[in-house]
């Protein structure tokens, strides 16, 4: 009997499981979906928590920055990467200018860094396409 590669895990029990919902629930992913269908994605978005951290985090209240902002600028800045990296690719990476949560603002917000990122796109839960920003040592 001969047995094809879609018959080979047919009957695999699986062992353990963790779901992008249970990553979201869990925080280990930080949805973006609504704004990012604001800015122009078709499909969810979620940043990991790294890049949520490198990227978006602003613990203060200081009237110059916002998470709301700097989000705004990383989803902006990934869709324009994957429309310039052209079809059939799944992820591209691409750089936004950041100012560290620790900068006092004394310098006038000049130690700006630059933070890559990795927009990938690819399945869901149930196959749907999804898109994850992270960085990029993650996947």
């Amino acid at each position: 009997m001969t047995t094809t590669s879609a018959d080979f895990w047919a009957d695999a029990r699986v062992i353990h499981a963790y779901t992008r919902a249970q990553a979201l629930v869990d925080g280990v992913l930080v949805d973006a979906t609504d704004t990012a269908r604001q800015a122009g994605y078709t499909v969810p978005v979620a940043l990991t928590r790294g890049a949520w951290a490198a990227a978006v985090e602003w613990s203060r209240d200081d009237g110059l920055q916002d998470e709301a902002g700097r989000l705004w600028d990383v989803l902006w800045m990934g869709l324009h990467a994957a429309k310039r990296s052209g079809r059939g690719q799944n992820r591209v990476e691409y750089t936004v200018h950041v100012v560290p949560n620790d900068d006092d603002g004394a310098s006038g917000y000049s130690r700006a860094s630059v933070v890559t990122l990795a927009l990938h796109i690819g399945p869901g839960d149930n196959a749907e396409p999804v898109m994850t920003i992270m960085l990029p040592n993650e996947d």
